[in-house]
C-alpha cells in the first residue's frame, strides 16, 4: 500500500479538477455518490442525514496524510475533508468545512495475570459541528463528546477523565442512547404485523446519526505510547529472528474478565467509527465515479463493477 498511495494521488487530483471544472458536477457529484453509497456506508445514513448531505454537501476529499510523495509514512492514517454550502444554502449548521483525522495507533498491554495483548486501530479527536437552532440530529451527543475532549485538554496529561462532570454527562447520554436503541430493536422483534414499511428502514447500526461519527475517538492511545509499542514489537521480532523465546500474544477470547477496560469505551458515541472510516476511504472514495454513474443507471441483478482505478 505504501507505494500505491503516491501512485493514485494524481488520479484523484484529476478527478477533483474534473468535478470542479464541470458546472453540471459542481455541488452535485458527491451528493449523488452518497445517495448511491455502498451498503457499508449507506446503512449509517439516516433519512435526516441524507437530507443534510443531499442539500448541503459540496465536496469530499480523503487523504492518507501521513504518507509523503516517496511513499514513506503510515498509510492507514486517514484525513476526511467535507466541504458544505454556507449561509441560507445550509440550514443545518454554520461550518463550511469539517476535517476529521484518524491516526493509526498500536498499543501493547499486560493483563493482571501478566499476559501480553496487542491492539491496533484508528484513533481520532471529536470534531465539533456548529448546529443551527434545533437542527442537531445527534441530539447533543456530538457536543457532549467535544465538551469532554476539551475539558480533558484543560486538565492536562494524566488527569482522571472519570472525575470530570463532562464525562459523567456524556456517559449518561450514551447509556440513554443504548437503552433507546435496545427498546427500538425489541419493538421491531415484537412487531409481527408486517407493515408495508420496513420497520428497520432508516435505522443506523450505530443507533445514532451519521454526523455523530465526527465524535468518534477510539482507544486512548497517544502517538508516544504507539511509538513505544512499535519499538517493543520490533525488538520482539528481532528476538524471534534469533530463535529466542518471547511472550505470545493472548487470544482475544482468553481471560476476557482479566482485561482492563478503556474508559473511553463508556463514552464512545459512535462505536463503529473505525469501520465507517475505512468504508469511506476504501470503498466510497476510490469508486466514487462508479457510484455516481450508477445513480443514473437502472438496477441490475448482476454486478461486474470494478474500482475506478
Amino acid at each position: 500500500m505504501r507505494q500505491s498511495v503516491p501512485k493514485f494521488r494524481p488520479l484523484y487530483e484529476k478527478r477533483n479538477a474534473l468535478i470542479a471544472s464541470t458546472p453540471e458536477l459542481q455541488g452535485d457529484f458527491w451528493r449523488r455518490v452518497f445517495a448511491n453509497a455502498p451498503a457499508e456506508v449507506d446503512e449509517y445514513i439516516l433519512p435526516s442525514d441524507a437530507a443534510i448531505l443531499g442539500q448541503s454537501l459540496k465536496n469530499l476529499t480523503v487523504e492518507r496524510f501521513e504518507v509523503d510523495d516517496q511513499g514513506n509514512g503510515e498509510p492507514r492514517s486517514l484525513r476526511f475533508t467535507f466541504e458544505f454550502e454556507t449561509g441560507d444554502e445550509n440550514p443545518y449548521f454554520e461550518d463550511a468545512k469539517l476535517v476529521k483525522d484518524f491516526y493509526w495507533r498500536r498499543e501493547v498491554t499486560r493483563t493482571a495475570k501478566g499476559k501480553r495483548r496487542t491492539w491496533e486501530g484508528l484513533v481520532s479527536e471529536p470534531v465539533r459541528i456548529h448546529w443551527k437552532k434545533d437542527m442537531d440530529p445527534t441530539k447533543g451527543l456530538l457536543d457532549a463528546a467535544c465538551d469532554l475532549a476539551e475539558a480533558e485538554k484543560k486538565q492536562g496529561t494524566g488527569a482522571d477523565r472519570k472525575k470530570l462532570p463532562e464525562y459523567e454527562r456524556l456517559v449518561k447520554k450514551v447509556e440513554e442512547l443504548e437503552a433507546e436503541k435496545a427498546n427500538a430493536e425489541d419493538k421491531d422483534d415484537d412487531d409481527e404485523e408486517g407493515d408495508d414499511e420496513d420497520p428497520l428502514a432508516g435505522r443506523s447500526p450505530a443507533g445514532v446519526s451519521f454526523f455523530a461519527w465526527f465524535g468518534y475517538r477510539g482507544r486512548d492511545v497517544s502517538a508516544e505510547k504507539s511509538k513505544e509499542a512499535e519499538k517493543e514489537e520490533e525488538e520482539r521480532w528481532a528476538k524471534i529472528a534469533k530463535g529466542e523465546e518471547v511472550d505470545l500474544d493472548e487470544d482475544d477470547d482468553d481471560d476476557e474478565d482479566d482485561e482492563e477496560e478503556d474508559d473511553l469505551e463508556e463514552a464512545e458515541i459512535f462505536p463503529d467509527g473505525e469501520g465507517l472510516a475505512n468504508a469511506l476511504a476504501e470503498e466510497l472514495w476510490p469508486n466514487a465515479l462508479r457510484y455516481y454513474g450508477e445513480f443514473f443507471s437502472p438496477p441490475s441483478t448482476c454486478s461486474s463493477a470494478k474500482p475506478d482505478h
